[in-house]
């Protein structure tokens, strides 16, 4: 049985479970608002919240999609009592997630959060391009209109910051000095792109898809920023083999074997920017008819 942890109405999630529908493979749908009690049954361990049972040597295969397994811990007056009980539930539930994580699986809960920082030394370090950037907390060194920002953070989406609806963190180039310090931020050289490339990356396999961004200035600096009268033309796109490989290489280092990564080609360069293990890769999907979401159930 596959055990799939995602969120409530998560649009790929659900078009991951018609594949798997189709092709009769049983499953388990775990929500992050799940919360779960580990229990043993006949010496089997199984784990139980209000909307789903299941035990642990059922599941085959694993899809960390996004979310994650939360549990309940149990309370004791005795504050010596409750630090005890307290490290030997977190020692059960760190089995749990472990031996959930030694079968086949698709993406780990325990190493979902990736730091964009080291994650660009570690491209680097195996011969990626990678756009010159650092941190400062003023913009004395920014050379204007040919510097921009991006968020340190993986989390772009602030929930709520208008009254009735979430703000986004885009891609945006420096045009003008501050007269104050502000908290560390990252800055990176403007590339000069031909296109964007979003490649979906699974199990050592490569779809990619070129973005042509460019040609908008709504486009022009990040592509999600969507122009949904004038779409961005996008096409199939083959990776050069040696940056297919090395995609394949800062991966393993990464310990991932899914995910969402996003390059710039200009000239003869393709500069690496950012992997996201939870990436969106739906549309891209539909449009270069990859059946995405087919290949995961397969692998699954």
């Amino acid at each position: 049985m596959i055990l799939i942890l995602s969120q409530n109405q998560e649009t790929t999630t659900n078009e991951v479970i018609k594949w798997l529908s189709l092709m009769n493979k049983k499953f388990v749908r775990v929500h992050e608002d799940e919360i779960f009690e580990v229990k043993i049954n006949k010496n089997r361990i199984f784990i139980e919240s209000q909307r789903n049972l299941f035990f642990l040597d059922d599941i085959t295969s694993v899809w960390y999609r996004r979310g994650g397994l939360r549990f309940s811990r149990m309370q004791y007056s005795n504050p010596s009592v409750n630090n005890y009980m307290n490290e030997t539930q977190y020692w059960l539930e760190d089995y749990v997630l472990k031996t959930l994580e030694s079968k086949r699986y698709i993406n780990k809960q325990s190493n979902n959060h990736l730091n964009k920082l080291l994650n660009l030394e570690e491209a680097k370090k195996i011969g990626l391009d990678v756009p010159k950037y650092f941190l400062a907390e003023n913009t004395k060194e920014v050379i204007l209109n040919k510097t921009v920002t991006k968020s340190i953070a993986e989390n772009i989406i602030l929930d709520s910051f208008y009254e009735d609806s979430d703000g986004i963190i885009y891609t945006s180039v420096i045009t003008q000095e501050e007269d104050d310090d502000f908290f560390i931020t990252f800055f990176q050289e403007k590339v000069e792109k031909d296109f964007e490339i979003r490649s979906f990356y699974l199990n050592g396999k490569t779809w990619s898809t070129a973005i042509f961004s460019q040609n908008d200035e709504q486009t022009k600096i990040d592509f999600r920023k969507y122009d949904h009268d004038k779409p961005s033309r996008n096409v199939r796109y083959n990776l050069p083999k040696h940056i297919e490989e090395k995609t394949h290489n800062l991966m393993q280092i990464l310990d991932l074997n899914c995910g969402s990564i996003d390059f710039i080609k200009s000239g003869d360069k393709y500069f690496f920017l950012e992997v996201n293990p939870v990436g969106q890769f739906l549309g891209l999907s539909a449009v270069c008819n990859y059946s995405l979401e087919k290949e995961i159930s397969k692998f699954l």
